[in-house]
This record gives C-alpha cells, structure tokens and sequence, in this order.
C-alpha cells in the first residue's frame, strides 16, 4: 500500500512490531506496548495487513478450556520489515528546509 499515511498510532504500532521482528504478537499486546487504546490498534493491524506487511493467523484453542476467547496473532512479513524500518527512519530524518532552534 504505498503512500499509507504513517501517523502517531501506525508508527507506534510498528515500533512495537519492530521490537522483535520474528515474533508473533496479538493485539492487546501490541496496544499495550504501543500505549494505545485496543480499539486503536485492530484497524492499524488490518490497514497493514492488507498492505502485505502483516500475516495473520487465529489461534487454535478450545475457547471454554482457555476461558478466554481466541487471538489473532500477527507476524511482519519480509515486506513488512522493510517498510516498517522505512516508515520509522523516514519520520526520524530531519526535514529538510527547516531549521532547528
């Protein structure tokens, strides 16, 4: 999905991906990590899943054993990686024509 617009919550939400790139995580984790409202962060995780940078799977657990319901995990893929690392030095790069103070 180029030209995704990377806000606030996107750039968080990546960071705490980026954390540990081989590990899956679900979305309270992710929210909680990235200080976000779990509200938040499952539009973010579908935005970036259907640009390709996300995989996802549901866990395979028996919901009334657990005594909780199912999670989604969700894996960067290799695209991912790389657009994630863009995104973050992107927004960290000084801008160009402005002067800092």
């Amino acid at each position: 999905m180029a030209g995704m617009r990377m806000t606030t919550p996107r750039l968080l939400v990546l960071r705490a991906l980026l954390d540990d790139p081989s590990r899956e995580r679900y979305g309270l984790d992710l929210a909680t990590e990235a200080g976000l409202e779990p509200g938040t962060i499952y539009p973010i995780l579908v935005a970036f899943e259907g640009a390709g940078w996300l995989s996802s799977r549901e866990e395979e657990i028996d919901v009334h054993a657990a005594g909780r319901p199912r999670r989604r995990y969700y894996l960067l893929t290799a695209a991912g990686v790389t657009a994630a690392r863009a995104a973050l030095a992107k927004r960290s790069a000084p801008r160009v024509g402005r002067l800092a103070w």
